[in-house]
């Protein structure tokens, strides 16, 4: 058993959830087909009405929405108020495309800022932490969003929000934060840059980290937690259903709790649109049941995922998301072969290496290359270069059979290639596809 924020929905019985479900998804479609033209037009093209949708069992009968839909509605096509009733917008990067700005009611954030409280008692959290923030604020929704949920929880917030790490540093230790929130990428920077500053774990107050946002492996969660002597938990979430907290661990750490009184979640075949049976590695569809400014229904995510409704330790009966695998369009194709950076990510944390590297793939001759930039710590770090290659070989040799095919690798300086303090930029695809 752990902590709960609102313990009679997340540990509700599935016929509550269902019914609760069944009623919520009703009134949203008819919701946007009054107020959202641009989805009535698609549901209209597929022959579908609102009194069609009868339950949750009818849901695969609406048309999907993909992130291609958001750009053709920019800016205000999705919008289901009045502009008036909206007092808060989140945007995406849009370092794929157009940005895509989603829009919230005060309703919408109430109930986003308890799904991130949520997960923070989930993961332990309670009014005595001290919860250090170090998403970034502004547009991108992790700041914003885990920010609301600690105020509801009751922790003493500290808005650090990203980068500037000395000053991150100071705050933990004089204040002695015992929450982390970020980014996996920008918590395994924090914990190396502590350790070059002499702080050991048992040194860091830090007890809990609550890191989302990109795709991280379970070697990279052991990794940080050794650094910063804490225990990681995981939370996802996007901007387009809400931000962090669609989902959550808890202390059984097996899956996130998918916040289902809130939220629908599907698996789908990424090729062929079929709703794939529970236990299916699929695309996570996702469905907004209660938003009202940007309903989403049936968006397709791109992440690559399992469900799973096996008995939870913990006693919350939501439905779980097992690991991300990756995303469907994160996914390389290298020489035939299907490529997800965590993959390689896993050979090299079980190599002993840090989780700093680059995937740079290349097409020379019409031949797919695969180049895999990796640094070393600083004890590993030598003038031996007999050594040098012997570890390269080992990590070309674990690549080769975990993917089946052969990457050139290069054991790089200690802290050569580029930090982020954001998202971790990790693939580097310069073909011209």
């Amino acid at each position: 058993m752990g902590n709960y924020f609102q313990q009679e929905i997340e540990c509700a019985p599935r016929e509550q959830i269902l019914a609760m479900q069944n009623e919520k998804l009703l009134k949203q479609v008819q919701h946007v087909w009054e107020h959202v033209p641009y989805y009535r037009k698609k549901m209209e093209e597929k022959g579908v009405r609102p009194e069609d949708i009868k339950s949750v069992a009818d849901l695969h009968k609406l048309p999907f929405l993909s992130k291609k839909d958001l750009r053709n509605a920019y800016p205000y096509g999705m919008l289901a108020v009045p502009l008036k009733d909206c007092v808060r917008i989140h945007s995406t990067s849009g370092t794929t495309g157009k940005r895509v700005i989603a829009y919230y009611t005060q309703h919408d954030i109430d109930l986003w800022e308890d799904c991130c409280a949520r997960a923070i008692m989930a993961a332990g959290g309670t009014a005595e932490d001290v919860c250090q923030i170090s998403y970034g604020y502004g547009l991108f929704t992790g700041g914003a969003g885990v920010d609301g949920g600690s105020h509801k929880v009751g922790c003493l917030t500290v808005p650090a929000s990203s980068g500037n790490t000395e000053r991150q540093v100071m705050f933990i230790m004089d204040l002695k934060a015992s929450i982390l929130c970020c980014t996996p990428s920008y918590a395994a920077y924090l914990g190396e840059s502590m350790k070059e500053m002499g702080y050991k774990p048992e040194d860091i107050p830090l007890k809990i980290g609550i890191f989302g946002a990109e795709a991280w492996s379970e070697e990279m969660r052991r990794d940080i937690e050794a650094t910063l002597g804490i225990k990681a938990y995981d939370i996802y979430g996007l901007t387009e259903i809400s931000g962090p907290g669609v989902a959550f661990e808890c202390s059984a750490q097996h899956g996130m709790h998918v916040n289902e009184d809130h939220f629908l979640v599907e698996t789908i075949d990424p090729d062929t649109g079929e709703v794939l049976p529970e236990g299916s590695q699929g695309e996570l569809v996702f469905t907004a049941l209660d938003k009202q400014a940007f309903p989403m229904l049936r968006y397709r995510t791109r992440d690559i995922c399992t469900l799973t409704r096996e008995p939870c330790s913990c006693g919350r009966t939501h439905v779980r998301m097992l690991k991300l695998k990756g995303r469907s369009d994160d996914m390389l194709i290298i020489r035939g072969v299907n490529v997800f950076p965590s993959q390689i990510e896993t050979v090299l944390l079980n190599h002993g290496y840090a989780a700093n590297y680059q995937i740079i793939v290349d097409r020379v001759n019409n031949t797919d290359t695969l180049d895999v930039k990796v640094e070393m710590t600083p004890q590993m770090f030598t003038d031996n270069v007999g050594e040098i290659d012997e570890r390269r070989k080992a990590l070309a040799d674990g690549i080769k059979d975990i993917l089946g095919i052969r990457a050139k690798v290069s054991l790089v300086a200690p802290k050569s290639i580029e930090r982020s303090e954001g998202k971790a930029v990790r693939v580097i695809d310069r073909r011209k596809l």
